[in-house]
């Protein structure tokens, strides 16, 4: 009976607290706040998205989409080709760079290790630098010192130093998140250290490895500063990663920034949308499919 009674006069409590924080004034400013910022970050989000459907989708045309590109149809195919072509290289070189430097940091390195937090602030500090300083550095040690002048390789490494702090820092936080009884777990059966990186750990933390690679996907597709610098404005798709060639992303910037082409401009904004949240899509299907697994 005694345990009853207190358990009762907790919850009378709790309720209590509860309609005193609601009913409370900071309360009601805050949670106003909140619905205001979330309804001001949504109707941003849609009317963008609306804008560009609403004058992307009457200027699409086949035009747009033919192989060879002249100064009469601007078509986008080899700039969507060399987009896919960019995106896939720089993942081959950032992602397991980054990977297997936070798998280093958290299995491997010593706890409170002065390297890891000086690579840790400095991941963090070159998140925060412009797109502009990374084609300015590209364009230096890739296109001038290297002697690669405007190619694809050359954007493709600048993109890679790009997003290889974003990568690094998602996945070290993804595996920091994995519980160090799945460790134990696995070091009790028997299980040396690789093993339980590699069949334990990595799995486990799929998803959050995906999430950065998904924001590296995004930084990737819509980049345009940091490529105009390296990989220049190639109008044409030959595959050959020593010729210069142009992104989704540079060929929209070339079409409105030259003025002569805003109709066919506002199609490659729509089709840059589509294939964005498409690759995303798609990289949400693989890790669901992997975490399942």
């Amino acid at each position: 009976m005694t345990n009853t009674v207190s358990e009762e006069k907790k919850d009378r409590t709790k309720s209590l607290t509860r309609k005193l924080y609601k009913n409370h004034v900071g309360s009601k400013i805050i949670r106003v706040l909140v619905w205001g910022a979330a309804v001001i970050s949504a109707a941003i989000l849609i009317f963008l998205i609306g804008y560009i459907i609403i004058k992307g989708v009457p200027n699409l045309r086949l035009s747009l989409f033919e192989w060879e590109y002249n100064s009469e149809n601007v078509t986008m195919l080899p700039a969507i080709l060399n987009t896919l072509e960019m995106t896939v290289l720089t993942l081959l070189i950032a992602v397991p760079v980054g990977i297997f430097s936070a798998v280093y940091m958290v299995e491997y390195a010593k706890r409170g290790s002065k390297i890891v937090k000086i690579v840790r602030l400095t991941s963090e500090t070159l998140q925060g630098i412009p797109s502009i300083v990374y084609g300015l550095f590209g364009y230096i040690l890739f296109v001038l010192t290297c002697g690669w002048r405007y190619s694809m390789i050359a954007g493709v490494c600048t993109l890679a130093i790009m997003v290889l702090p974003l990568i690094m820092r998602t996945t070290e936080e993804a595996l920091l998140a994995i519980p160090d009884s799945y460790r134990e777990g696995s070091f009790g059966l028997g299980a040396g250290k690789l093993r339980t990186v590699f069949k334990i750990v990595l799995p486990s933390a799929v998803p959050g490895i995906f999430a950065g690679i998904i924001l590296a996907i995004g930084r990737i597709v819509g980049e345009t500063a940091a490529l105009i610098y390296t990989s220049g404005s190639g109008t044409n798709f030959t595959g050959n990663i020593t010729d210069s060639s142009r992104t989704l992303a540079v060929h929209l910037y070339c079409l409105y920034n030259e003025g002569l082409y805003m109709e066919e401009s506002y199609a490659t904004a729509f089709v840059l949308l589509v294939m964005v949240v498409g690759i995303n899509a798609l990289s949400s299907f693989i890790a669901k499919k992997i975490t399942k697994k």
